[in-house]
Parts: structure tokens; sequence; C-alpha cells
């Protein structure tokens, strides 16, 4: 996916954030990445936080505290902590994280050294397992967010916009395994996600609509939504199974 048009998102804050880490680092750094939402049109300045990882040839401890000191700086100005990785933890991870790596491969800058994420070997067969592991897991989660609401109209509403972020990367994957092309639009990837499996999923849209604004939902309504939810992951969670045979 073409990233390029987005990397304006990235302030001039990360630019000072990144350049402090290849200057002073105690350890040799190999890459660094921006990756996630600050690369496609959902990023949301003020709101969104700027994900990155940070590639080294060992993650000391001496490194770690080093990166506390930045991180007490840098927080403020949206910047998450980075993922510390090393190249053999990333060789070693591609069949434990696929979904993942997947989306760090689609949805990537490179702000210094090589290019690791771009030639990544993802297995479909590793994908597709963790896929339904994922899918299966979010119906435990529904189950447990609906109870633990405790019939809360605001914090059941808030549970369900929420949610819809760790479906994003997760739609991503399954689309990858259907063969169809991937989109850095969330709801051009919730879209995608309904043509897929030929099922009505338009609820999938509706959550992220109540993500990205305010909602009057009460009562019934909610509780259809809650409904609604359940049953379309329901049955995206069968189709991924399906993909086993």
């Amino acid at each position: 996916m073409e990233t390029q048009e987005y990397t304006t998102n990235i302030s001039h804050h990360f630019d000072k954030f990144s350049a402090t880490i290849l200057d002073t680092a105690p350890v040799k750094i190999q890459s660094i990445f921006v990756v996630g939402s600050v690369l496609t049109p959902d990023f949301l300045p003020g709101r969104s936080d700027i994900n990155s990882i940070v590639v080294m040839d060992d993650v000391s401890l001496e490194f770690l505290d080093f990166m506390v000191v930045l991180g007490k700086e840098y927080s403020a100005h949206s910047i998450a902590a980075p993922l510390l990785m090393t190249p053999r933890y990333i060789e070693t991870s591609l069949d434990v994280f696929p979904i993942e790596f997947l989306n760090f491969q689609e949805i990537h800058h490179t702000v210094s050294g090589s290019d690791l994420l771009r030639n990544l070997s993802i297995q479909r067969t590793h994908l597709r397992l963790q896929c339904e592991r994922e899918m299966k897991s979010k119906l435990l989660w529904l189950h447990q967010g609906y109870i633990e609401s405790l019939g809360d109209e605001q914090l059941l509403l808030e549970r369900l916009s929420h949610s819809i972020t760790g479906f994003i990367p997760l739609f991503r994957a399954i689309l990858y395994l259907g063969g169809q092309p991937l989109s850095l639009s969330a709801r051009d990837t919730v879209t995608a996600i309904k043509k897929l499996t030929g099922s009505d999923n338009s609820i999938f849209e509706k959550i992220l609509e109540l993500k990205q604004t305010p909602s009057s939902e009460t009562g019934q309504q909610l509780c259809d939504c809650f409904g609604n939810y359940y049953s379309a992951t329901k049955h995206l969670a069968d189709y991924v199974e399906q993909l086993a045979d």
C-alpha cells in the first residue's frame, strides 16, 4: 500500500525523537520505522499516537533506561513508546504474530536504515490460524464486555466504539487471505470485508461511526447494536475457520 502521501502526518517532534535515538543511543540502531494509523487517512492529530519500531542488534537494559528518559520527554507529544526488536526477533516471530507483521509490512515508513519490513515472508497457514484465534477471542471478549457493562449504557457504548480499532488489522489479514487488495482506510477495509464474505456486515460500519462521532444510541438501540455486532463477528469467525478446508 502507498503511504507516502501520509508521511506529512509525522510531526517534527517525532523527527527530533528519532534523531535523538540515532545520535545518542547507547547501542547501534539498525533501522527506525513509523507504523500504524499515522500513515493512513484515519490519523487524528492531537488524538492519535505516532507508533514506531526501532530495530537494533540487542535490546539491552542500558537502552531501555535510555528510552525511559526519552519517553518522559516525548510522551506529551503523542509519541507512543516504540516497539523494540532485533532482526532475530523479527525472523523468529513471523509465525507467531503474522497479523501484526503483515500490517507492519503493508503500513510502514522507513525513517532510517534498511527496510527490513518490506520483504517479510508471511506464511498463509500461520496467518489463517492467528486470524481464527483472534476472531474467537473477539467473541469471548464480547461476552465478557457485555456482562461487565452491567447494563451501563455509556460503558457499553465505549466498549463497542473502542473495540473496532482492534478489528481493522485483523480485517486486513482476512482480506489478504481472500486474495483481495488492502486499503489504508478503516472504512474501506470494513466495506471490503462485507463484499468478501457476501453477508451483511454493515454493523461494523455502524460501530466505526460510533468511534468517529458522538452517538445518542441508548437502551434497546445499543442492545440491538451489540446483538448485530456479535452475530457479524461470529459469522466472520466461521468464514475464517472454513478457510482451513
